[in-house]
């Protein structure tokens, strides 16, 4: 890139590490380190919010997805809405009233400490593929910025380059720095996604009737490309009307309800209610972003069929559409802008998860290990020392998980954003059980916890097309989208979870 651009992406990156700076005092205390003191206004934590959902899986993901096919994708952005509140008012409340930093403790308070540490487990396990996979996404767009190409060389270099440039300030500032980071990571991605889709129109230069009507047909494929609703009875689809009826907002409740990554914005804030409206607020701004981001898709779309100007990779390879429109075709300084954009939406989904991660292994690992043998707990001062230290070792482990997804994904054939979605539900549907077991009965014991846990994992590894066809059972069993194979997995596991009586007292 010219000297101009690499002179905003640098000036951005200075920004952002001054926020982090200034937001990295008075962490001594865990809960300011963890919960920034529940301090945080609910409008700055739903901006939080939006950054995580505007990954390197929006940003370079959604094009390809409406480029691929249509937006259908939309379906899944509206089943945030009913899916917040009830995480607002059925799971928040809860959160807010344990003391433990971590929502795991709720587990581990109902079922003994063995159960709170398999529910951490999993969590980090899931976190661990889902932010490998964040983190693989956004290595692949920034190795083709730099180099020009996403080959195994590359993408390890700058798969490790944006893990440690995330981690820096992460580990120095806590949530708090990551919040404000976000804020404004979150309005910069934004901001880039409309001045990228201004500059596509101008390039298709074509009559809006024009457009409207190459979309429609479709080309090629002859299938509507504005199409937002899909209403065929097919359980593989994973943004159709039913699911998004049904399986999706289970999954979205899953991601609010039970991952320590997304609940720890929503625990920021003073009060329930306040996390509640920041929820909503998130999810009522982020439907304008993701149709932006989607009708870049579908402009660069039509600019290849009008120009050809914007290419995918010589085997059809069509993940780097966007990054090649935004190197070849983008004018000085808001290339730089849009590098800067592509940067925070990386940043902005790897800071909370190297604390979430975090958060996890003290609260619900660590610490219950110390108390087990014997052991006085940890100061704040040095719970935040060893949380710092941790977040190094797990920036380690997600780089490692990155550049292994990034040859699963590939060979899974699915788009960045099927993908990223669907490795998030392997811990997801057994964690999901357990807690809804765990909060609105009095049933369940420490092992079926355990059990229940495995099984809901099992069951989305069972009902992976690619597994499937690794046993030969493909044509045998229909394929399934990931909400209808969440529902499966997390009615499994809450069925489990209470197959013991009511309990009486932690095991």
């Amino acid at each position: 890139m010219p000297l101009l651009d690499w002179i905003v992406v640098f000036g951005y990156l200075a920004v952002v590490a001054t926020i982090g700076v200034v937001a990295s005092r008075r962490h001594d205390r865990a809960d300011a380190f963890f919960l920034a003191g529940r301090s945080i206004p609910s409008w700055a934590a739903s901006f939080s919010v939006v950054a995580t959902v505007l990954s390197a899986a929006t940003f370079v993901g959604m094009p390809q997805q409406a480029y691929r096919g249509d937006l259908t994708y939309m379906v899944f952005k509206f089943a945030g809405l009913p899916a917040l509140i009830v995480v607002g008012i059925f799971f928040l409340p809860a959160f807010y009233r344990s003391t433990h930093a971590s929502i795991y403790g709720i587990v581990r308070e109902r079922y003994g400490p063995g159960a709170g540490a398999a529910a951490g487990i999993g969590f980090l396990v899931g976190r661990l593929l889902a932010s490998g996979a964040r983190l693989f996404m956004a290595a692949l767009a920034v190795s083709w910025v730099l180099f020009g190409s996403a080959d195994a060389g590359p993408l390890a270099v700058t798969i490790a380059m944006v893990a440690v440039g995330t981690a820096l300030y992460a580990i120095a500032g806590g949530i708090r720095a990551i919040i404000w980071t976000d804020v404004l990571q979150a309005i910069v991605a934004a901001v880039v996604g409309v001045v990228a889709l201004i500059v596509l129109w101008n390039l298709v230069d074509r009559p809006l009737d024009d457009v409207i009507a190459m979309l429609r047909s479709g080309g090629e494929t002859g299938r509507d490309k504005l199409r937002m609703f899909d209403t065929t009875p097919d359980p593989s689809k994973s943004f159709g009307v039913w699911s998004g009826l049904f399986g999706l907002p289970v999954f979205l409740v899953a991601a609010y309800a039970v991952d320590q990554d997304h609940v720890q914005r929503l625990l920021v804030c003073k009060t329930p209610r306040d996390g509640l409206r920041a929820g909503v607020l998130s999810n009522l701004i982020g439907w304008p972003i993701a149709f932006v981001f989607l009708a870049i898709g579908l402009l660069l779309w039509v600019e290849t069929q009008v120009h050809g100007t914007v290419r995918v990779g010589a085997d059809g390879d069509d993940r780097a559409v966007m990054i090649q429109f935004m190197l070849t075709e983008l004018p000085l300084g808001i290339r730089g802008l849009m590098v800067a954009g592509l940067l925070a939406a990386a940043m902005s989904s790897l800071d909370s998860a190297l604390n979430a991660l975090a958060a996890t292994t003290m609260n619900d690992l660590v610490q219950p290990w110390r108390e087990r043998r014997g052991k006085a707990p940890l100061d704040d001062r040095t719970v935040t020392r060893w949380s710092r230290g941790s977040m190094v070792g797990w920036a380690a482990l997600l780089a490692g998980v990155a550049f292994a997804l990034s040859i699963w994904q590939v060979r899974s054939g699915k788009t960045l954003l099927e993908f990223a979605l669907g490795v998030m539900t392997y811990a997801y549907a057994g964690l999901l059980g357990v807690f809804v077991v765990a909060m609105f009965t009095r049933r369940g014991s420490g092992r079926s916890v355990v059990a229940a846990l495995v099984a809901g994992g099992l069951v989305i590894l069972f009902t992976d097309r690619n597994f499937q066809t690794v046993l030969g059972i493909e044509s045998a069993v229909p394929g399934l989208a990931i909400g209808w194979r969440l529902m499966l997995g997390a009615g499994l596991s809450a069925a489990i979870t209470a197959i013991p009586g009511a309990r009486k007292s932690p095991e």
